[in-house]
């Protein structure tokens, strides 16, 4: 698909989303798709495989939880190609990032979109969650990682207090709401609206007790 054809679909996805995003950002996710496409070809990164699919399904899916993702620090746990994180970075540039993700390939793959794309907000870290050393997170993201329980588990030790865990997921995940934390309450599951995607898409923010 030519480049044109991408911009059209990512403003378009943008506009039904009311996000806006400047020319530059634009253009550093278009370049973000094709490094995908490129490097799929041998690190597998997701199993879709066409650019107009990899703008809808991965980038405008990401784009539509921005509004959710604003905040001085940030860790995209699981993040594999660099989702949500990646687009976060372009679209907050102010915001400090951290990929992590305990694949090799993945992390070695981002760390060459961090320098292609200029991305000096984004920090890769190679690791499991539950054993790397990090600061603590004033939002911490996961995409389709693990359930409600296993991320307060595995994640919850990175985030601040008064921080928030924002957890994208598929149908409205009622069993995982009946999660069990005394570290964690319930903030709101927003239901996304995502153009060209099929099926339900829903956030969980969950919010770190102060004390």
């Amino acid at each position: 698909m030519a480049d044109s054809a991408l911009l059209t679909q990512l403003q378009q996805g943008c506009e039904s989303l009311g996000i806006a995003l400047g020319h530059d950002q634009q253009q550093q996710l278009l370049r973000y798709v094709a490094l995908m496409h490129k490097w799929n070809k041998v690190y597998n990164l997701t199993s879709v495989r066409d650019p107009a699919q990899m703008m809808s399904r991965h980038i405008i899916d990401s784009l539509s939880v921005l509004p959710y993702l604003n905040a001085p620090s940030l860790l995209d746990v699981g993040t594999g190609g660099g989702l949500p994180g990646i687009p976060a970075a372009i679209a907050y540039p102010d915001s400090a990032v951290t990929l992590l993700d305990s694949n090799s390939k993945k992390t070695r793959f981002l760390q060459q979109v961090k320098a292609e794309l200029g991305l000096s907000n984004v920090t890769v870290v190679h690791g499991r969650v539950e054993q790397v050393s990090l600061s603590k997170f004033a939002i911490i993201t996961a995409r389709a990682f693990a359930s409600i329980d296993d991320i307060i588990e595995l994640a919850g030790q990175h985030c601040e207090q008064g921080g928030q865990l924002v957890l994208m997921k598929g149908v409205y995940p009622a069993e995982e709401l009946a999660f069990d934390s005394s570290a964690f309450h319930l903030g709101d599951v927003v239901t996304l609206k995502v153009p060209d995607c099929d099926g339900e898409r829903h956030l969980v923010r969950l919010i770190k007790e102060k004390g």
